[in-house]
């Protein structure tokens, strides 16, 4: 039987694309928890240029980056497909992928960065949303009517950007400025719920980073 092991912290959204995509395939896999204040030996040697997480480890063989891993899943294991199988639908997909995975970091900045660099990455947020609210506004996924690539690359959008508007305090999305986005949100986080890590658990993690805003100043 083949090993597969996958380095990752539980709470990254980068990690759990990659289990996202394990469970679809029903791949049984080793999970094994990464410190990044001290990296593990098998880590630094499985991905010796970027030394980041998640790399998933395919008898013996590593692979690293969340979106190149989940093009491998997809063609190295038996099970429900995940891109595609129209050339044009698989060249959108990866399209949607790449943009929500690019833009994706000002989301992030605009939670853990604060002062000048906080607003301009949350005016890049709300232009990411702007677009992906227009995109919504007549469909479920992000290409046909399929769930698939997009869609997991766009876990971060859909789960954690709820999870640190809770805990900060700081709300990016709401349902008068982006109703399309949030409806999409609301059906993807209730129809895809049995993949999703706790949420208590990722409340518990990310209140240990962020600090709330203060309603009183």
């Amino acid at each position: 039987m083949a090993e597969v092991k996958l380095l990752g912290l539980s709470y990254s959204p980068f990690s759990h694309r990659v289990e996202w995509a394990l469970k679809i395939k029903g791949v049984k896999y080793e999970f094994i928890e990464e410190d990044l204040q001290n990296k593990s030996s098998l880590l630094l040697q499985s991905n010796p240029i970027h030394k980041k997480i998640p790399v998933l480890i395919h008898n013996g063989k590593p692979i690293c980056e969340s979106m190149v891993i989940l093009e491998y899943i997809d063609e190295a294991f038996e099970g429900p497909s995940i891109l595609h199988k129209d050339p044009y639908d698989r060249a959108l997909a990866r399209f949607w992928a790449k943009y929500v995975d690019d833009k994706g970091s000002a989301v992030w900045k605009s939670f853990f960065f604060k002062g000048e660099e906080q607003e301009k990455a949350k005016e890049e947020a709300y232009e990411m949303l702007k677009i992906l609210d227009n995109e919504f506004k007549d469909k479920k996924y992000f290409v046909g009517d399929k769930f698939g690539f997009a869609d997991i690359a766009a876990n971060g959008a859909a789960l954690y950007l709820g999870i640190l508007e809770e805990v900060s305090g700081i709300v990016l999305a709401s349902s008068e400025k982006f109703p399309n986005f949030c409806a999409w949100r609301d059906e993807y986080c209730i129809q895809n719920k049995e993949y999703f890590p706790s949420r208590d658990e990722l409340l518990i993690r990310y209140r240990a980073y962020i600090q709330p805003v203060d309603a009183s100043k």
